[in-house]
């Protein structure tokens, strides 16, 4: 990443480029294509939050995007209370459209910061997280969201996150992002690797997927899994106590 903190996209400009973006987020074979294994990460995530929570009765989407993580879980146990976020109004207005058709409700959307945003506490079965994080900047800003999602998560609920993320050891960091831009270049030639490259330089500061667990820890979960990871993209989770 060359790009400084400091000078990374705003939470505007973020916004502004994902409502342009509305149809590559609403396909549920897919995922979204330029994140590797986004079908088997959709199902590794609805599968372990089914398995490790035990009851679902409401569950939050942060970054919710089209609706597609909530989507799968819908599938994967039935009706619940959606609560749909996101910083994009089309995103949402998407989501919720294809939430209900999926069966989810009651629906609540939420157009905003997570991070800001006045949500009840302890009040999520689960908490959903997909292609979020990696928006957070400083070591501040990383505890605190996290900090925030213990705090949002009901006793005996869970967290289930998938993201790009960053590895501690340079070459290891150059290997595997070399691995990612040969899948770009597979999918969509030269021309895709370098504009996603270009707006994860510009708009995304990931952290390694081992401080993420480790803070998980930190925050107070009691139970923490990586659930999948390849190349540049992780899939874990975390279980609060009871």
């Amino acid at each position: 990443m060359k790009t400084p903190l400091a000078q990374k996209s705003t939470t505007q400009e973020i916004t502004a480029r994902f409502d342009r973006e509305v149809d590559r987020f609403a396909n549920l074979e897919t995922g979204q294509t330029a994140t590797m294994d986004a079908p088997l990460v959709l199902e590794l995530i609805s599968r372990a939050a089914a398995a490790a929570t035990p009851h679902i009765g409401r569950v939050l989407d942060i970054g919710c995007g089209a609706g597609n993580s909530t989507i799968k879980l819908l599938g994967e146990v039935g009706p619940f209370a959606c609560d749909l976020l996101d910083l994009s109004g089309p995103m949402l207005a998407r989501a919720r459209e294809r939430t209900a058709v999926a069966g989810g409700a009651p629906i609540i959307t939420w157009q905003g910061d997570f991070r800001t945003l006045e949500l009840p506490r302890e009040g999520y079965d689960v908490i959903l997280s997909a292609a979020v994080l990696h928006h957070l900047r400083d070591d501040a800003d990383w505890e605190a969201a996290f900090a925030k999602l213990y705090t949002l998560t009901a006793p005996g609920g869970s967290v289930w996150i998938s993201d790009l993320v960053a590895q501690e050891n340079t070459a290891v960091s150059d290997l595997l992002w070399a691995r990612y831009g040969d899948y770009l270049r597979e999918l969509g030639g030269e021309e895709l690797r370098a504009r996603v490259f270009a707006y994860i330089d510009k708009e995304d500061s990931p952290r390694p997927v081992t401080y993420q667990l480790e803070l998980l820890r930190r925050v107070g979960f009691a139970q923490v899994d990586l659930l999948h990871k390849n190349a540049v993209f992780a899939a874990f989770g975390a279980v609060k106590q009871a």
